[in-house]
């Protein structure tokens, strides 16, 4: 990074200067990313910890004595006082006052797996999902059909990857009132960054619908107040926040939609009472019931501490950092030509930050209009620290309307392969039009800088006028390697 290039960040984006003290976080908390070279673009798939987090939770549990929270004992008592005081600072978090009851869960699928079993689907009612979700969302509509709800996606628009609003109008006044309803929507999309209204989850219900709000790529770099925006149901992933506890998440459930659920199964920790004899089991009220097993409950007790960190540092204060860096990456990537003057890149979504986060999906394309395999640009950018995500980010719905994937693409592809994997899909559909079926993912976050932004740049300058044949194709293992695995 030169000083002149940061210089004219700053003139065109004034108010990053105002983040300053990210920088200081950055040298206290994040030393290992400066140290070791790294630049790290991957905050929607994980955010990074600080070292003041695990620092904390380690002085916690060497002075304290936990144990399983089943029971009354000291050490049960004492894991189960750090498990309600973490609920607690949940709740406050997302201003949820005491409208909401908090379930930990493993992740936000957990989360949603909890309201696809549960949810009182059936026939008549409906379940109704924007095309732009992830597949953690899209798998309740197996749930939905195994009860006879029907299911329907509202479409986006191309090419800014926005909810096609006046279809979702159409598709919401259809509903059935004296049925169930759910329509679920992210807030922030996992693949294009767009911010979806919020707006939406009172629309939905004025024509009685409850919503469901995934709020996972949300809520890292934005607050979300439950006392402003009211759905029934959003889930949450606290790594993807601030890093560390890894493995707990949090489904969000307004109390009077908590009666709605209905269980279909129990297990340890969930039933008040149980027996053999009579085949006959009570399930605990409340976040109770839905709290599988053990909790893990050494974890959550790390979920205070990262949200006091998120505090300190300030969600405001990251919101206008990462803001700028999206902005500026945005122009300079549009602004990228190859000599003979073809665009070498394409970016998913908006190509400005207005209604927008911090994720900038895009592919490459050499000078002959040729796209690059996504999975080689990615090991050519992990060749030089930079980490990155590929994939279809379990967001398929708005990857294949970016690309104009069709019906028919998937039904040739599985004509021709049946053991279909993303790999497999992505060479036939590069054979049929030259479409892709993945793309490469920059995020930014909570300790991101412009020197990361830059770097990224000074690396995807690197591959112009290089041919896709002179770029090859990724040299690992496609089929099993874990990145080919949807990776969200």
């Amino acid at each position: 990074m030169t000083a002149d290039r940061f210089r004219e960040f700053v003139t065109k984006h004034p108010e990053y200067e105002s983040t300053a003290r990210l920088d200081e976080i950055r040298a206290a908390d994040y030393s290992r990313l400066d140290e070791a070279d790294d630049a790290y673009l991957d905050y929607t798939g994980a955010g990074i910890y600080a070292a003041s987090q695990v620092r904390r939770h380690t002085e916690l549990l060497a002075s304290s004595l936990l144990g399983n929270p089943h029971s009354a004992s000291p050490a049960s008592l004492g894991a189960t006082h750090l498990v309600e005081r973490a609920r607690r600072a949940v709740l406050d978090w997302f201003n949820a006052g005491d409208q909401y009851t908090a379930i930990f869960t493993l992740n936000a699928t957990g989360a949603l797996k909890h309201i696809g079993e549960s949810y009182p689907f059936a026939s008549g009612g409906r379940l109704l999902l924007t095309v732009d979700n992830h597949n953690s969302v899209n798998g309740i509509r197996e749930f939905a059909v195994a009860r006879g709800a029907s299911v329907t996606y509202a479409p986006l628009t191309a090419p800014e990857l926005r909810v096609d609003e006046p279809q979702l109008e159409r598709l919401l006044a259809a509903s059935d009132r004296h049925a169930n309803n759910l329509f679920a929507f992210p807030a922030q999309s996992n693949f294009s960054g767009v911010k979806h209204p919020l707006e939406l989850v009172e629309r939905a219900h004025a024509c009685g619908w409850d919503v469901l709000l995934d709020a996972a790529a949300f809520v890292p770099t934005n607050r979300l107040d439950l006392q402003r925006v009211s759905p029934e149901f959003a889930c949450v992933s606290f790594y993807k926040m601030f890093g560390y506890p890894t493995g707990v998440g949090c489904l969000l459930v307004k109390n009077r939609a908590l009666a709605k659920l209905r269980r279909p199964w129990f297990s340890g920790g969930t039933v008040n009472f149980a027996t053999v004899g009579a085949t006959r089991h009570l399930l605990a009220s409340g976040e109770a019931g839905f709290e599988d097993g053990t909790l893990n409950y050494l974890s959550i007790a790390a979920v205070e501490i990262g949200l006091r960190h998120l505090e300190s540092v300030g969600i405001d204060a990251i919101q206008t950092r990462v803001r700028c860096l999206t902005d500026w990456l945005l122009e300079a990537l549009v602004d990228l030509r190859h000599s003979n003057d073809r665009p070498m890149v394409r970016i998913y979504g908006p190509l400005t930050t207005k209604m927008r986060g911090a994720i900038v999906t895009m592919n490459f394309y050499d000078p002959a209009g040729h796209l690059l395999d996504y999975r080689r640009v990615e090991e050519l950018a992990g060749e030089q620290r930079i980490s990155l995500r590929t994939g279809c980010f379990c967001n398929p719905g708005a990857g294949e309307t970016a690309e104009g994937i069709t019906d028919e693409d998937v039904m040739a592809a599985l004509a021709i392969r049946e053991d279909l994997t993303l790999a497999r899909f992505l060479e036939i559909v590069t054979a049929r039009g030259g479409k892709s079926a993945g793309a490469i993912r920059v995020s930014f976050g909570l300790a991101s800088n412009f020197a990361d932004a830059e770097r990224f740049v000074q690396f995807a300058k690197s591959l112009r006028d290089q041919s896709r044949l002179a770029i090859g194709e990724a040299t690992f293992d496609i089929e099993s390697c874990r990145i080919m695995r949807d990776g969200s």
